[in-house]
């Protein structure tokens, strides 16, 4: 079993702080990933929720914003590996919106270990299980996500 598998294995204490996680995903690529990461019986932290989407160049960096302002502690964005667009080029302009999007994230305090970018093809199933544990042990580590819900009560407080 490997390192990895065995940390999403072990009983939590109970009270202990588990990860919101949520994944927007490319159809073709990534989501087909997760499916066979799942057909597969691959073991994987529970803490992802999966939102499909056509293609990961379709990702509007608002709705990463929105996934923290309703509780994430943390996203995921995988798409199909570059060249493999079933769009052409779509991954390309992810690619470039999400470089832009974690500076402006890093700019407003929030942590970029929150956030995760992967390219993930249909026949990586475990590739998608080792993203998945490494992005939920890597935001189980920073702690929850309060920051939002915090400038949230300063500007309403403010108002």
């Amino acid at each position: 079993m490997s390192e990895a598998t065995a940390t999403t294995t072990e009983a939590k204490p109970s009270g202990a702080f588990e990860p919101r996680i949520a994944a927007f995903v490319c159809n073709w690529c990534t989501y087909t990933g997760a499916d066979l990461a799942g057909t597969s019986r691959i073991q994987m932290a529970p803490n992802v929720r999966v939102v499909r989407l056509p293609c990961t160049g379709r990702i509007d960096p608002m709705f990463i914003v929105k996934a923290f302002e309703r509780g994430a502690d943390g996203v995921i964005v995988s798409g199909c590996h570059p060249g493999d667009c079933h769009y052409s080029a779509g991954n390309y302009h992810a690619r470039r919106r999400f470089a832009i999007f974690r500076e402006i994230m890093s700019f407003v305090g929030i942590d970029q270990d929150r956030i995760t970018f992967s390219w993930v093809s249909a026949s990586e199933g475990r590739k998608w299980g080792d993203v998945v544990d490494e992005t939920v042990n890597r935001v189980r580590g920073l702690g929850p996500f309060t920051s939002y819900q915090n400038l949230v009560e300063k500007t309403n407080a403010g108002a």
